[in-house]
């Protein structure tokens, strides 16, 4: 079983004998972006995934077969990005964190706007 690292070992204890945890899943849609620079590019989303993995103790990334985003931008205009997403789980939402970190993103990946969404989850 994934534990995410940042529970104390008697809350990992808990985690194994109790299965009703209430726990906090955060998802990343990322732009996939093709630059010039492809192995920027490849360090940025590593380094991204390495300082998540660090963070909450583990990562699922969807990145076989991106995913597509579609949004209006005017009236009479419809943008696509292709997107992977990165998911993490945690007992509990630092929204500052979070908020930090969403502002480094946008400026690295030169976007207006990355979607951090979030759910409530319980373990079964």
């Amino acid at each position: 079983m994934f534990l995410p690292s940042n529970l104390k070992s008697k809350e990992a204890s808990e985690l194994i004998n109790n299965t009703n945890l209430t726990m906090q899943l955060i998802q990343i849609l990322l732009p996939l972006i093709e630059k010039e620079n492809k192995d920027s590019n490849f360090n940025l989303y590593t380094e991204i995934r390495k300082e998540l993995t660090e963070k909450f103790g583990g990562i699922t990334t969807y990145t076989r077969s991106p995913a597509t985003g579609s949004w209006k931008e005017e009236a009479n205009k419809t943008v696509k990005d292709d997107i992977i997403i990165y998911e993490v789980m945690a007992q509990d939402l630092d929204k500052d964190w979070w908020e930090k970190y969403k502002q480094m993103m946008e400026k690295e990946f030169e976007q207006e706007e990355i979607i951090i969404r979030t759910w409530q989850i319980d373990l079964l």
